[in-house]
């Protein structure tokens, strides 16, 4: 869960959130790293909590513990269906049905999303696991779509179930109020663009927004200010190097790791939101930030065109230019951003954790069944496997 500053992380936490009202039907029984307790207490004692010992939190000791004791411990606890959240740990042992959330499949459309390993292990390794799974829940049509072409999995044995949204936390609030928060914490006194996403390169593509944005003020002398939040990640020392050299490098704000707290302030003191990521399995940032009231513009890349529909302005990644271009106009144009605003919020609505959680638990039931079919095992990879 990286301590719930992961993108897996908070779909377990509010997944959980979301089953709690049906724990009085059905028995959860959650697996979690010792110091990850508390982020779950408040699940007890409707569910039941299984710690694991710390010394397997690195992700090498994480995966031999979900291939080696996690099958004995469903056994022993006498379980019906384990849901494995992450496609990199998925089980090859079945000590019950499996089921698995694949949130994207970056490794096959990002060549340097990650490590040599890590690449290895999602496109081969990772293809053998799904393969032992006995439903597979994908995020987005996009994702699904994925799953049949490079893993080869029978369509039938994958459901889409789209994430959910926590309006109790993304709602519209007072912007003045959070702009003045903003403002007294980090220095963003003036109108300003925000990003939210760990500072990871070039996965995220923020090189291209720098880009976008000194073109932006060097064409039309706006005060506006931009904002990148999000922790350092893989590549943020190549993203920190082109905000030093920047010609408004001053009315480019960095405030690192924002808190669960802190997000939905940022997102109601934003005056637009722009997302131009290279590739996302989904994209929670964006709804979130529709649903807290502020306009969008966002990459359509990956599953972003089908999560946002026709609520964002929707550009190419690839595409500094347009990017500019819609910088200037929403900046420009106060009554586009408000028409953002509405169209944003109503299909922020349509996004629901409750309805998630009885669409998860409905694949349990179907991964229970004694009709779910035998596994398929893929014997070859597909010819149009990309190359590493």
């Amino acid at each position: 869960m990286q301590r719930g500053r992961s993108g897996v992380g908070q779909y377990v936490l509010a997944l959980t959130r979301a089953l709690l009202p049906l724990a009085h039907r059905h028995e959860f029984t959650l697996f979690v790293l010792e110091e990850d307790r508390p982020l779950l207490a408040f699940a007890e004692p409707a569910m039941r909590i299984v710690e694991v010992p710390e010394p397997f939190r690195s992700p090498l000791a994480d995966i031999g513990w979900h291939q080696t004791l996690l099958p004995a411990w469903a056994r022993r606890l006498g379980l019906d269906v384990l849901h494995v959240p992450s496609y990199r740990r998925m089980l090859w042992r079945q000590p019950c049905a499996l089921v698995a959330t694949i949130h994207d499949l970056a490794p096959f459309h990002l060549q340097n999303k990650y490590s040599a390993a890590r690449m290895f292990y999602g496109r081969v390794v990772a293809r053998r696991l799904a393969a032992r799974q006995h439903r597979v829940i994908a995020v987005s049509e996009t994702t699904a779509r994925d799953l049949t072409r490079y893993f080869n999995l029978p369509r039938q044995r994958v459901t889409v179930i789209p994430n959910g949204l926590d309006h109790d936390r993304f709602q519209p609030g007072p912007a003045e109020a959070a702009k003045a928060v903003v403002a007294t914490r980090n220095g963003v006194d003036r109108p300003f663009f925000l990003y939210v996403a760990r500072l990871e390169h070039p996965a995220k593509n923020h090189l291209r927004l720098i880009e976008a944005f000194n073109r932006f003020k060097a064409e039309t002398c706006s005060p506006w200010q931009l904002v990148l939040g999000g922790s350092d990640w893989h590549g943020a020392e190549v993203i920190h190097a082109a905000v030093a050299q920047s010609p408004y490098a001053r009315d480019i704000c960095c405030p690192g790791f924002v808190s669960d707290a802190d997000l939905p302030i940022w997102y109601r003191a934003a005056d637009v939101f722009v997302y131009p990521s290279l590739f996302e399995g989904f994209g929670m940032p964006p709804l979130e930030a529709m649903a807290c009231g502020c306009p969008v513009i966002s990459s359509g890349a990956g599953a972003l065109a089908e999560v946002v529909g026709d609520a964002a302005v929707v550009i190419d990644p690839l595409k500094p230019a347009a990017l500019v271009r819609e910088l200037g106009r929403l900046a420009a144009d106060p009554a586009a951003r408000a028409e953002l605003r509405r169209v944003g919020s109503a299909r922020a609505r349509r996004f629901s954790w409750r309805t998630n959680a009885e669409a998860t638990v409905q694949v349990y039931a179907e991964a229970c069944s004694p009709s779910r079919g035998t596994l398929f095992f893929p014997a070859r990879a597909p010819a149009h496997l990309p190359p590493p």
